[in-house]
């Protein structure tokens, strides 16, 4: 099993709160994980029919029946348990009582709302970053290209075979069910679409007309695949300064495998002479950026700047100390990849030394007060 990241957070919160949640997308590990760490409680789940069934029959029964450390795995499907798990929880006034996990985040965060606010702690598992895959997947280049779904590692599966079956098995199903999708083929378009723009400022009339259905059903299709963690935006940076800013987020996938099998990228040599290579890269940085800090267990404030000078800067990271990144998919540095840096920086109080170019080259050095960066060491920046 590859060691996760997420495991130490798990056990902290597993110590602070009866009930632990993790939410993540599909196949990101996340039963794996929490049966690795919880090896000593009873594991249920409720995708299996006759499981699902006994405890939506009784959920009294259910969860009286069981031990008082018990891993719920896609408790979303049964909404009805957790109101007994807060009752049962209450009466023994114990921590890490209950391990509850979910794919369909926004029904098992729903049902966290309303029967279990201030007794769950959640975390949220994305796939494998680049630093855990590290042993697995040779060099940066092939991991962006496969991205971080522990099945491909784990089975060795020819990355085509297991996102066209990803898509068709987990994706378009959580959409339909959520949202009663029936047209499926524009759903698969659209997905393509957001591809094609990942890096870009969303325009959801833009996609409405290239599809051919309403702005509000782009935009509800939308906000399944960010609750599903397929897809993420990145808002822009506010500041006090008399300058006019971008408004509209930015697009981006939650893992790189994916955008890549959507763009039909499949090898080294496409992704080096696609006209998206610069917003692949992109993405990758971001995402790293993210899952650094879910893995933390931090809630992540990240941004991207731009102005009505047309100046712009990647990503603004004010989780911790203000961190601004400028990413480049070339391997050689040059000094006017900074200028938007050195000028924006200032205004937005992110201090030298806190201003990163990061870039597809090996080496690791400072020039003329930013810092030059791998792209595969991004994340060790905190």
């Amino acid at each position: 099993m590859i060691r996760r990241e997420l495991a130490g957070e798990l056990e902290k919160m597993a110590g602070w709160f009866p009930v632990v949640t993790l939410t993540g997308p599909r196949q990101s590990g996340k039963s794996t994980l929490v049966r690795a760490v919880f090896s000593d409680y009873e594991y249920v789940n409720l995708e299996d029919v006759e499981t699902r069934r006994a405890a939506l029959d009784d959920p009294v029964g259910f969860i009286r029946r069981r031990p008082s450390r018990l891993i719920i795995d896609e408790a979303q499907y049964a909404p009805e348990l957790f109101s007994m798990i807060q009752a049962a929880s209450d009466e023994r006034g114990e921590t890490g009582q209950y391990v509850l996990s979910g794919s369909q985040n926004f029904l098992l965060l729903k049902s966290i709302q309303q029967s279990l606010a201030g007794r769950a702690g959640i975390l949220t598992l994305m796939p494998l970053s680049y630093r855990e895959a590290a042993g697995v997947a040779p060099g940066l280049t092939e991991y962006i290209l496969t991205g971080g779904y522990p099945r491909i590692y784990d089975a060795g599966m020819p990355r085509d075979v297991f996102f066209r079956n990803y898509i068709a098995t987990y994706v378009e199903r959580d959409v339909g069910e959520l949202m009663n999708v029936r047209n499926l083929a524009a759903f698969r378009s659209m997905l393509a679409l957001l591809a094609a723009q990942a890096g870009q400022l969303v325009n959801h009339s833009r996609i409405a007309s290239d599809l051919g259905v309403a702005t509000a059903t782009v935009k509800s299709w939308l906000s399944v695949l960010q609750a599903g963690h397929i897809v993420f935006e990145l808002r822009p940076l506010h500041t006090s300064a008399r300058k006019r800013l971008t408004k509209s987020p930015k697009l981006y996938f939650h893992d790189t495998g994916l955008l890549c099998h959507l763009l039909r990228i499949s090898t080294p040599e496409q992704l080096r002479d696609s006209p998206m290579r610069g917003a692949v890269i992109e993405n990758f940085a971001v995402a790293e950026r993210l899952r650094l800090h879910l893995n933390r267990g931090e809630e992540p404030e990240l941004y991207f700047y731009r102005d009505d000078s047309k100046r712009e800067i990647d990503l603004i990271d004010l989780t911790d100390e203000p961190l601004a990144v400028e990413v480049k998919s070339g391997e050689t540095y040059r000094g006017s990849f900074a200028r938007h840096l050195d000028a924006v920086c200032p205004d937005i109080a992110v201090a030298k030394g806190r201003r990163v170019v990061a870039y597809m080259g090996s080496e690791r050095y400072r020039s003329e007060g930013v810092e030059v960066v791998p792209l595969g060491d991004l994340d060790g920046l905190l």
